[in-house]
């Protein structure tokens, strides 16, 4: 199931679930959307701060409710990731939400939410930028106008080395390494198998995303992927010991999955960097290669 996409008029909302934010952040992205046509909203408690959170978890979890339930909100933004949106997930009500759905968009932190939402739900949501990264990349901030109004999704990148190349079409779901890790086997994690997985991720050391790639493998997670979709892995460390011994993190990736058959995909334009297009998570897309580049289609 997906939202009504958006047209000129429709009203947003910006809400704080994770790390907390201020106004230098949220009025230029405020700016933007008017620029589109919409109208905008903020949450309660959108300059709320509670240590390094935008509020207490009932703050932030009442708050984003009300914008869940108000039928007048045809989207709803997460203001930045960061953490604290797992604090709340489970002070949420969707029932209402899933019989009136919007669009809920962000990436980070927020893929808690697409997850939650894809397996209790079933309902589509984007992976985008968010108020506290536009700016850096107006294609990235235009890709998400585009997603929200529904026009169709074409992008291309380059191939890479370590590509297991096939033509492939599925639903596609993920988000945010660190935080599908986090929430295995939770009533958040969802069922990945005969889906295209994308992921991203930033600021691990190597070891930690060896870890977190056999942990999911061991819980049976990657084993029936239709694909693995992998788009930026941004700033990566290494310890004074190296884990990797000039390994890369594709090829960490790649070493996990190995024994599988499936297609996989390396530089795809959406993560934790300049360039994070917008996706529709729970939405089928087709991964089609042509020579040195592989499109993406929704």
């Amino acid at each position: 199931m997906k939202a009504p996409y958006l047209k000129a008029g429709d009203t947003i909302a910006v809400a704080a679930t994770a790390r907390h934010v201020d106004e230098k952040i949220i009025i230029p992205a405020v700016r933007t959307f008017e620029s589109w046509g919409l109208k905008v909203v903020l949450s309660d408690c959108i300059y709320d701060y509670e240590n390094a959170l935008a509020g207490s978890d009932e703050i932030r979890a009442n708050a984003f409710q009300k914008l869940l339930d108000d039928e007048t909100i045809k989207a709803i933004i997460g203001a930045r990731g960061g953490y604290g949106t797992v604090r709340m997930i489970d002070l949420l009500d969707f029932t209402h939400f899933s019989k009136n759905p919007k669009w809920i968009c962000g990436f980070s932190d927020l893929t808690i939410l697409h997850s939650h939402i894809q397996k209790n739900c079933n309902i589509q949501t984007i992976h985008s930028c968010m108020p506290i990264t536009m700016g850096q990349d107006p294609k990235s901030d235009y890709s998400l106008k585009e997603a929200l109004i529904g026009t169709a999704i074409n992008y291309s990148f380059p191939t890479h080395v370590l590509n297991r190349n096939s033509n492939v079409k599925g639903i596609v779901v993920g988000g945010n390494l660190s935080v599908l890790y986090s929430i295995l086997s939770s009533k958040s994690d969802m069922d990945w198998d005969g889906k295209i997985l994308f992921i991203e991720d930033i600021g691990e050391y190597y070891y930690h995303i060896d870890r977190m790639m056999i942990a999911l493998k061991r819980a049976g997670k990657l084993k029936n992927l239709k694909a693995l979709l992998v788009g930026g892995m941004t700033k990566m460390n290494e310890n004074d010991a190296p884990f990797a011994f000039n390994k890369t993190c594709e090829e960490i990736i790649a070493e996990a999955v190995s024994e599988y058959n499936y297609p996989l995909f390396y530089n795809f334009p959406s993560g934790h960097q300049n360039e994070n297009l917008a996706i529709k998570l729970g939405c089928e897309a087709q991964v089609i290669v042509q020579g040195k580049t592989t499109l993406f289609r929704q």
